[in-house]
């Protein structure tokens, strides 16, 4: 027994036996439990307790659920909850920084992400030929609308819509009335509003025309530049003109892209006005600093309303030399008073002046003003054809330092002269030679002011020239049609009347024939009686409809390499590396570093020919898989490639795996390019930069 003091025994027993948790108790038994200190004084002091040593030890306390926070303080402070807590604690943090220094690796070392203009194919779009929505035969912005799931239907996120401005249309709608204003052949602007909104609901982006070399004479500057009236006296070229014997005499020998002089007459202001094309198309005078303004506000304009980028054209036009002297003709024995075409002289006056750039760049930083915006990086490319000059072209670049387009386009497969494979080759090493590096390339076989594939170079290489155009690196432009193997329209088809109104450029109008949506009255372009030109007499055969349910069809052809392009890395962002060419064909391959799969394409431009590839690449497998054929029957079977045939017109998308790419091998080296390099971790199955 021992001897405890009766007023310490409840204590001594509470904290052997823990605090008892009375949360859930009422207030009652707490009233229940207070005794009246008159009877504990008569209790006796001392008393006799047995106590078992052994449940003495069995009530030591321990954590459970709901316990208070001065119970939770008194364990929290023993050295196996301490230690635990502080393992825990500098876990976490050293998560967090590996976590940290992860993220900005991975940030470090990826390449730049494809941007949207570089990612899709782009698909040029003659509005007044796609649809027309409210049956009087012309192509309009709801029609557009109407027909934008075939855009998607095709894996292309990128629509690229030519001039629509308000115009009289005396050539096809580029010389503008209104900058600010749809013309109301094609709608209003709420249409266009409507359009935008349609179009980015789907993820897609826009472009659109914009030329600012010159107006229509119909324009409101013009006619208040004619009467000298405040600052618009100057917004256009003047000179004055001599007159003799009824006749006018131009200031000099300069000549008009359409031929005869660039020069016209006005009754009104009594002096010349300068033009490069049109004489319904007076040219701006960009000397003028607030002609340069109208053109920048012309873009914030529209770029307000949603626009995802421009293709200025026209743009080597914009400054013509200030002394005005007679430019140098082609055959010097010519006289001068016999040069009325454009051919017949060196434009050393009127186009690429010094100066030109400046006013570019200029219209890059606008664009850029809207580009600041996380995911809206605004689009700019230049649609100038310099053809002979690939310098000249490749200065639209800009600089390493100062940016101007995004690129300018190229037209090199459509102006080739003649069609083999040895052309096809020349075309693309004469743009991927002279390509500022690091810059991004673009190709386009077809256009609304060149003939189609069908008609300039044959119905049996539409196929062979789309595999080309969606397989080569950078951004392929699609012509609408074109992936259906639409024909221009025979000349004899165009009326008149609408070769009256169309002014010199009705040598295109063959390429403008309406869209084939389906085989019934007017190919399903308009519901109306007739539409502004004829369609094809093809069209019950050619079109969109019929094409979709055949799975060898050009439109099918053209779907699946848009989808393999889009899912393949190689062919997306890799290397291409050119490994022969001939008369016949033109073969490249596309790789990327990090993946041993790779794609060759054979493509044949000729005749009927055997190339033995093995001997051309040594390290090459003896077999490959047809990964894609323009003879749709062929995919997936397995060739040699020691003995590759190819009929005319033909092309292949070979598939095979290698551990040694060809862009690593000595002999090729010259032979191949990579815009936005990037390497591929099996491991991480990531991108990075440092292969």
């Amino acid at each position: 027994t021992v001897e405890v003091e009766a007023r310490s025994l409840p204590m001594e027993l509470s904290e052997k036996r823990g605090v008892e948790n009375n949360g859930f108790v009422q207030n009652e038994a707490f009233e229940d439990k207070e005794t009246d200190t008159s009877s504990q004084e008569e209790m006796p002091k001392t008393c006799s307790v047995d106590v078992d040593s052994v449940a003495v030890e069995e009530t030591v306390l321990k954590p459970y659920a709901g316990m208070p926070k001065e119970v939770l303080l008194q364990f929290s402070s023993q050295a196996r909850y301490r230690v635990t807590r502080e393992i825990l604690f500098w876990l976490l943090i050293a998560g967090s920084l590996a976590l940290v220094c992860s993220t900005i690796t991975i940030i470090a070392l990826s390449p730049k992400c494809l941007d949207w203009w570089q990612a899709s194919p782009i698909y040029q779009i003659y509005p007044r030929s796609f649809k027309d929505s409210n049956m009087d035969g012309n192509g309009d912005l709801k029609g557009i609308q109407e027909k934008l799931d075939h855009i998607t239907y095709l894996n292309i996120k990128t629509v690229w819509i030519t001039s629509f401005f308000k115009s009289p249309l005396k050539d096809l709608g580029y010389g503008a009335e209104d900058f600010y204003d749809i013309d109301p052949i094609f709608g209003s602007m709420g249409d266009f509003e409507n359009l935008i909104a349609a179009i980015h609901d789907k993820g897609l982006k826009v472009i659109m025309d914009l030329i600012p070399n010159h107006t229509s004479d119909k324009h409101p500057w013009f006619q208040l530049s004619r009467n000298r009236t405040g600052k618009y006296t100057d917004y256009y070229i003047w000179q004055d003109c001599t007159q003799a014997a009824g006749s006018v005499i131009p200031p000099n020998n300069w000549v008009s892209v359409f031929g005869n002089s660039s020069w016209q007459f006005d009754d009104v202001r009594k002096q010349c006005y300068f033009h490069q094309f049109g004489k319904e198309q007076p040219d701006l005078n960009f000397r003028n600093p607030a002609v340069q303004q109208e053109i920048h506000d012309i873009i914030k304009f529209w770029l307000g309303k949603g626009v995802d980028g421009f293709s200025f054209g026209t743009v080597k036009f914009l400054l013509e030399a200030t002394h005005l002297r007679d430019e140098p003709p082609v055959n010097k024995s010519q006289s001068g008073e016999s040069i009325t075409a454009y051919s017949q002289l060196y434009h050393d006056y009127t186009t690429t002046q010094v100066g030109l750039h400046d006013i570019v760049r200029g219209f890059r930083h606008t664009i850029s003003q809207f580009s600041r915006e996380p995911g809206r990086y605004r689009f700019m490319g230049t649609d100038d054809d310099e053809k002979e000059d690939i310098e000249a072209t490749m200065m639209y670049y800009g600089t390493p330092f100062i940016q101007e387009a995004d690129f300018p386009f190229n037209f090199n497969l459509i102006n080739m002269k003649n069609l083999s494979g040895n052309s096809i080759f020349e075309a693309v090493d004469l743009w991927m030679k002279n390509m500022p590096a690091g810059k991004w390339p673009n190709w386009a076989v077809g256009s609304p002011n060149a003939a189609r594939i069908s008609t300039r170079i044959g119905k049996e290489y539409v196929n062979v020239m789309n595999m080309l155009l969606l397989t080569l690196p950078g951004t392929p432009v699609t012509y609408y049609g074109e992936e259906i193997g639409m024909e221009n329209i025979a000349s004899e088809n165009v009326s008149e009347e609408r070769v009256k109104n169309s002014g010199p450029v009705v040598a295109t109008l063959p390429a403008k024939s309406p869209m084939q949506w389906d085989g019934e009255v007017n190919a399903g372009f308009t519901e109306g009686n007739s539409s502004w030109l004829p369609v094809n007499s093809d069209y019950q055969s050619v079109n969109v409809e019929i094409q979709s349910a055949w799975s060898n069809s050009t439109l099918s052809l053209y779907r699946a390499l848009t989808l393999l392009r889009n899912n393949e890395l190689p062919i997306n962002r890799g290397w291409m590396c050119h490994i022969w060419n001939d008369s016949d064909v033109f073969v490249y391959v596309r790789e990327l570093d990090g993946l041993d799969r790779v794609f060759m394409m054979v493509l044949n431009f000729g005749q009927e020919s055997t190339v033995d590839l093995k001997a051309v690449v040594p390290n090459l497998p003896s077999e490959a898989v047809i990964r894609l054929s323009t003879h749709f029957s062929n995919a997936g079977k397995v060739v040699n490639t020691k003995l590759i045939k190819t009929e005319m017109g033909e092309g292949l998308v070979l598939e095979y795996k290698t551990a040694k790419p060809v862009h690593t091998m000595e002999a090729f080296q010259g032979k191949c390019f990579v815009a936005e390099k990037a390497c591929y971790s099996k491991a991480f199955n990531l991108l990075y930069v440092n292969c």
